[in-house]
Parts: C-alpha cells; sequence; structure tokens
C-alpha cells in the first residue's frame, strides 16, 4: 500500500492506495493553520491499523511550516514503518487534480504578496516552466494558460485581465496522476524562495 499526504497549503489531505494503484481511502480538510496538530491523527484514521510500505509525501512550494510539518512526519513513518519514502511537488499535485485537457497554471500565494506558480502541460501534466516566486503582474506576464488553479489564481488572473481563475486545493487522491518524475522526487522541503528568518551573524 502507499499512503500519500500533503500540507503545504491550507489544505491537510491523504489517501491510501493498493496495489493496484486504486485510492481506497482519503481524508482532505481545508484547516488553515494546525497541520501539525491534525496530520497524524488523520493518518491515523485513514490507516485503521493497516501500514503502508509506500510513502508520498508533498514536498512544496507553499507553506514553510506546512512543508515542515509533513516531511518531518514522513520521516519518521518511513523509518517506524520500513517503508519506502519519496517526494512529490506540491503544484504538480494541484495540477494533477484539474480535469481539463488545456495547460493549466498554478499559482499559489506566497509571503509578501507573491505567487508561486508553475505552469503545467494539458496532456501530460509535465512543468512547461520552471517553479517561480513573483509579483502577480510579474506572474501575469509569465503565465499564459487560461485556466489558473490555486489560492493565488484570483490575484493572477486579475493582474492579467483574462482567464479563468479556480480556487482549488492539492487532493493527496490525486497523488499517481502525478508525472512519475515529479512524484520520484527525494523527500526535501522545495520551498520556492529564501526564508524570512536569517541566522544572526556573528559580531
Amino acid at each position: 500500500m502507499l499512503l500519500a499526504f500533503d500540507t503545504s497549503t491550507a489544505a491537510c489531505t491523504a489517501a491510501l492506495f493498493d496495489g493496484a494503484g486504486d485510492c481506497i481511502d482519503r481524508r482532505d480538510e481545508l484547516i488553515g493553520r494546525g497541520h501539525a496538530e491534525r496530520l497524524v491523527p488523520m493518518i491515523a484514521e485513514l490507516l485503521g491499523g493497516r501500514t503502508p510500505d509506500r510513502i508520498l509525501v508533498g514536498t512544496g512550494p507553499g507553506s514553510f511550516t506546512g512543508i515542515r510539518v509533513a516531511i518531518a512526519a514522513a520521516q519518521g513513518l518511513a523509518i517506524g514503518w520500513g517503508a519506502e519514502l519519496a517526494g512529490m511537488s506540491s503544484l504538480a499535485l494541484l495540477a494533477a487534480g484539474a480535469d481539463v485537457r488545456e495547460e493549466v497554471a498554478v499559482a499559489l500565494a506566497g509571503g509578501h504578496g507573491e505567487l508561486f506558480v508553475q505552469q503545467f502541460a494539458g496532456r501530460t501534466r509535465l512543468p512547461a516552466a520552471d517553479v517561480a516566486n513573483l509579483s502577480p503582474a510579474d506572474a501575469a506576464a509569465a503565465v499564459n494558460a487560461r485556466l489558473v488553479l490555486g489560492s493565488g489564481a484570483g490575484l493572477l488572473v486579475e493582474a492579467r485581465g483574462s482567464g479563468e481563475a479556480r480556487e482549488a486545493w492539492p487532493a493527496a487522491a490525486d497523488a499517481l496522476k502525478v508525472p512519475e518524475a515529479l512524484r520520484s522526487l527525494p523527500a526535501r522541503p522545495l520551498y520556492g524562495r529564501a526564508p524570512d528568518a536569517r541566522v544572526p551573524r556573528a559580531a
């Protein structure tokens, strides 16, 4: 069995897949904050005593705290279960849930009014561009997909003046729709930008 989960956004999402790749149970909650308190109980509810042999965790970009919560949990569970561990792009996970065949872009609200953005091909959902951390105006100039998904979609489409914005959140049940190259990543954070906190320099 495969356990997949992601806490890179306001959503806390987890799904369990059988050996054939079918989703046999899922949990999706829009909680805003509190992932550290909710994630492990959610996983326990989902598993119901079952023990996966593979874990797939969302690595971002997104919320610094959320990404760290998910990866720390994944690493601890992988050690405890002796499970294989891999990471997946949280932006690709969100794009994988789109029910359209056209190109899509994902825009997540980041810090300082900026957006994490990436565009994905229509049929394959492979990246059509690298992840970028941009102002809404710069993101609008960089993205040409008509459909934009995510918490920052409205800002991007408003700045561009065209297209469709669709507020959406990652769903772990879509994990196996993510292209293999984007769900075979190291289980390390993909922050998308440098953290705000700085280590003080020695005098």
